[in-house]
C-alpha cells in the first residue's frame, strides 16, 4: 500500500465515523448509520484485503489479515461500531507507519541539476555554446577556468589542474596536460584548455553515476516489517480460539468478539511509534534518518563500508612534513613556499598559507605556470615552488605523496608534503562499532592503495579496497556475503551516491558533502562528526529493543483478552474499547524510544 492510499483510507474511515455519529445520535437513524458503516467500511476493508492478497502471493504475511477478518466478522454479525473502531485503528496504524517510512528522495533530480548542462564548442576560431546533448564524439571543446568538464575527453591544447574528488574520492588536485584524459563532472582549475570529446554526454562518467543510482533505486532491498514476524503464530492462535468459541457456543457473535480483542492494532502501532520516536531522538543528535525501516537495518548491521576522503579523513589537505637541505631550516622552507604561493588560488596554496599564517614574507614578480609551479621574488632572490623539474635542475627524488619542492636561485632547498588529515574520532568510532556487534568494517576508496591502507591501519579498519571508481565500489558492496548483511555504506560526495543507494543503508556525511550523496542516502549526518555514525547505530539498537518490548506487551495483553472473550463475557463494542486501552499501553511504552536508556555522550567509547 502506498502512502497516498493509506492516508486516503484513514480519512475515509474518519468521514464514515463522523457521518455515522450524526445519523445515529443527532438524527436518531441507527439503521442508516449501520448501512453507512457497513457499506463504506466493507469497501475499505475489501481494498485492504486485495492488498493483503497481493502481499500473501508475494510470499509474505502481515498482521493486517487478522484485523481485516475482525472488521468483516463484526460487520457480518451487526457489531458495526466495533467494526468502525477496529478499522480506524487499522488504517491509522498503516498511515502512521507510512509517516515513518522513507520520504520520496530527490537525488536523481539533484544529480541532474548539478551535472553539466552546456559546452563551449570550438568551430574554427569561433566558440559556440551548445547543449551538452549536442556534443558528438570528435568535437573540439573549450573548458574555461572553474567550469565543470562537460564530457569525457582528451586535452589537445593547454595544461591545467582538475579536481576529481567528486568522481574518484581522491582529494589531491590532479595535473593534466596535452594527451591526458579528463572526466565529465571534474572541476577545472585556473586555466582554460582545449579538448576533444571522446564520449557523448550520455556515455560520460557523470551520467554513468546517474544511471548507477537509477539502477540501484529500481531494485531496493526488501525488508520485513518487524511486527509481521509475530503475525503467523499470533493469527493462528486467535483463529483457533475464536473458532473453538464459536463451535462450543454455537453463536457466530462469539467468533467476532474474540477477533475484536485479537485485533493486532498494538502490533501495528507499537513498532511504527517506536521507530518514529527513535528517528526523533536521532534528529536531536544531528542525524536525519529518512525511514523507520532504516532504524531496524542499522540495529542489525553486520558490515560497515566507509569511503576515505571526507569520511574517515577531513577531506582537505594539510601540511604533513617539511624537509630542509643546503643550510635552510624547515621553518624557512615552509615560509618561502607559503610566501611564493600566497597569491595563487591553488588548493595547495591555501594549505601552505594556513600552515604558517603569521610568518609569510612579501613576494613580488609572481609568475604561475599551470600544472608546474609558482615563481616569485622574495628578499631579492628568485624562489620557485612546484614540481622537481620546474624548481631546479638538481637531482630530486620525488615522494609518493602530494608534495611541492622549493628552490632559491635555482638551488634545491627542501620540500613540503601534504596529507589528508584523519578525523581524530575515527579510531574510537571503529572500535565502538566492533563492540556493538559489527563483524566487518571495510574502506572503499578511489584513492591510491598505499595511502588508503595506511589510513585504514591507523583507525582499525578490517579490509581495504583502493583505487575504486563508483561502479567498482558497487561491485564491492554486492559481493559481501549474505551472512555479513545488512551492509551500511558511509560516504561523502557525488561519487558515493550510487554506493549509498546500493547498500542496505547509506549514510552520508552531509555537513560538507555533495547534495546528491545526502539525497541518495537513507540517513544523513548533519554535523562534521564521524562519531555520529556510531551514535546512529546505538540509537537504532535502543529503538528496536523498545519496539520489540512494545509488540510483546501488546501480544501478551491481547492473548489474555482473547481467552477471556472466548467465554462470551466481553461484548464486541467493549472489546473494541479495550483495544484502545491496549493501544494506549503499547504506545506509551513505545514512546520510551524517544529518550533512550543512556546519555547520548556515552554512545561512542572515549578516545
Amino acid at each position: 500500500m502506498n502512502k497516498l492510499s493509506n492516508y486516503t483510507r484513514l480519512i475515509g474511515v474518519l468521514l464514515v465515523g463522523v457521518i455515522a455519529l450524526i445519523l445515529q445520535f443527532a438524527l436518531n437513524l441507527p439503521t442508516y448509520a449501520q448501512i453507512v458503516i457497513s457499506t463504506l467500511g466493507s469497501l475499505i476493508a475489501l481494498l485492504m484485503f486485495i492488498d493483503m492478497v497481493k502481499t500473501l502471493r508475494s510470499g509474505k504475511f502481515g498482521v493486517d489479515l487478522l484485523a481485516i477478518t475482525a472488521v468483516i466478522a463484526t460487520i457480518a454479525v451487526g457489531e458495526y461500531w466495533a467494526a468502525l473502531i477496529v478499522l480506524l485503528m487499522l488504517t491509522g496504524g498503516d498511515a502512521l507507519e507510512d509517516y515513518a517510512a522513507n520520504k520520496a528522495n530527490s537525488e536523481l533530480q539533484s544529480l541532474l541539476e548539478n551535472s553539466p548542462q552546456s559546452a563551449h564548442l570550438l568551430n574554427g576560431d569561433n566558440i559556440e555554446d551548445v547543449r551538452i546533448d549536442q556534443v558528438k564524439v570528435g568535437d573540439r571543446i573549450v573548458v574555461k577556468p572553474g567550469e565543470v568538464i562537460p564530457v569525457d575527453g582528451t586535452i589537445t591544447e593547454g595544461v591545467t589542474t582538475v579536481d576529481e574528488s567528486s568522481l574518484t574520492g581522491e582529494s589531491r588536485p590532479i595535473d593534466k596536460m596535452v594527451g591526458q584524459t579528463v572526466m565529465s563532472g571534474a572541476i577545472n582549475g585556473d586555466s582554460s584548455f582545449d579538448m576533444i570529446a571522446d564520449k557523448t554526454a550520455d556515455d560520460s562518467q557523470y551520467q554513468n553515476i546517474i544511471r548507477l543510482v537509477k539502477q540501484a533505486e529500481s531494485t531496493p532491498a526488501h525488508f520485513v516489517r518487524m511486527a509481521d514476524r509475530y503475525a503467523v503464530p499470533f493469527t493462528l492462535m486467535a483463529y483457533i480460539i475464536a473458532g473453538m468459541a464459536w463451535y462450543i457456543s454455537g453463536d457466530p457473535v462469539r467468533f467476532a468478539e474474540v477477533l475484536v480483542v485479537a485485533s493486532p492494532c498494538p502490533l501495528i502501532l507499537a513498532a511504527p511509534i517506536a521507530l518514529v520516536s527513535g528517528m526523533s531522538r536521532a534528529s536531536r543528535s544531528g542525524i536525519i534518518v529518512k525511514s523507520g525501516t532504516i532504524i531496524e537495518k542499522l540495529a542489525n548491521a553486520k558490515t560497515f563500508a566507509f569511503d576515505k576522503t571526507g569520511t574517515i579523513t577531513k577531506g582537505h589537505l594539510t601540511v604533513d612534513q617539511v624537509h630542509a637541505v643546503n643550510g635552510y631550516t624547515k621553518e624557512q622552507v615552509l615560509s618561502l613556499a607559503a610566501g611564493t604561493e600566497q597569491q595563487s588560488s591553488h588548493i595547495l596554496a591555501r594549505s601552505l598559507v594556513a600552515a604558517i599564517p603569521d610568518k609569510i614574507p612579501t613576494a613580488t614578480n609572481v609568475i604561475e605556470t599551470t600544472a608546474e609551479g609558482v615563481q616569485a621574488t622574495i628578499d631579492g632572490k628568485i624562489v620557485k615552488v612546484g614540481k622537481p623539474a620546474y624548481v631546479s635542475s638538481d637531482h630530486i627524488d620525488p615522494l609518493d605523496q602530494t608534495t611541492v619542492y622549493v628552490s632559491v636561485d635555482g638551488k634545491y632547498v627542501g620540500y613540503v608534503s601534504f596529507s589528508d588529515e584523519v578525523r581524530p574520532e575515527a579510531k574510537s568510532v571503529m572500535d565502538g562499532l566492533h563492540q556493538m556487534g559489527v563483524e566487518q568494517i571495510m574502506m572503499i576508496s578511489g584513492d591510491r592503495k598505499p595511502i588508503a591502507e595506511e589510513i585504514a591501519d591507523s583507525v582499525g579498519i578490517d579490509k581495504v579496497y583502493a583505487e575504486r571508481l563508483p561502479q567498482e565500489k558497487i561491485a564491492v558492496i554486492k559481493q559481501v556475503d549474505k551472512k555479513l548483511k545488512p551492509i551500511v555504506m558511509v560516504g561523502d560526495g557525488v561519487n558515493d551516491a550510487p554506493s549509498l543507494a546500493t547498500a542496505d543503508v547509506g549514510i552520508a556525511m552531509g555537513a560538507h558533502g555533495a547534495t546528491a550523496a545526502s539525497e541518495s542516502a537513507d540517513a544523513v549526518v548533519l554535523k562534521d562528526d564521524l562519531s555520529l555514525v556510531g551514535k546512529a547505530v546505538k540509537i537504532s539498537d535502543d529503538t528496536m529493543n523498545v519496539a520489540r518490548q512494545s509488540v510483546l506487551i501488546g501480544i501478551a495483553i491481547c492473548t489474555i483478552l482473547i481467552l477471556i472473550a472466548s467465554f462470551g463475557v466481553i461484548p464486541a463494542i467493549i472489546g473494541a474499547m479495550l483495544q484502545e486501552v491496549v493501544d494506549t499501553v503499547t504506545i506509551l511504552w513505545a514512546l520510551r524510544a524517544r529518550g533512550g536508556d543512556k546519555p547520548e555522550a556515552d554512545l561512542v567509547p572515549a578516545q
